[in-house]
């Protein structure tokens, strides 16, 4: 296993990696919407901060030497699900004809108080 750290994500805030290569799969932690440079939350709509938190992701699949077409699956983890048609708009401009496997679900609260924390996995 290699662990995968880049300044192009927030640095992890726990006891945990941003990333672990294991074998030819990368399994990225959950990614808040935090700004890596400021390490604050950036904007406060749903919007904005979908878009952060994929930046994140692709900043350490980038890292590990793969694309954002290698992404297989996320996880999406949302304060409100009212707010699906505005992350999925996001989250499919970032895609485009790459569609990973995808879930996403409401929770009650995310770290930071954040609108949605996405995850994901990408195999080479």
């Amino acid at each position: 296993m290699k662990m995968i750290q880049t300044g192009s994500a927030p640095k992890a805030i726990g006891p945990y990696s941003q990333g672990v290569m294991a074998g030819d799969t990368l399994y990225v932690s959950g990614q808040i919407p935090f700004n890596p440079v400021t390490m604050k939350i950036a904007g406060d709509d749903i919007k904005s901060q979908t878009k952060q938190s994929l930046l994140n992701i692709l900043g350490i699949v980038e890292e590990a030497g793969l694309k954002k077409e290698n992404i297989v699956k996320c996880g999406v983890f949302m304060k409100d699900l009212s707010m699906f048609a505005e992350m999925n708009s996001v989250y499919q401009e970032f895609f485009g004809d790459h569609k990973p496997a995808r879930f996403a679900v409401e929770v009650s609260r995310l770290p930071k108080d954040g609108l949605v924390e996405i995850d994901a996995i990408a195999v080479k």
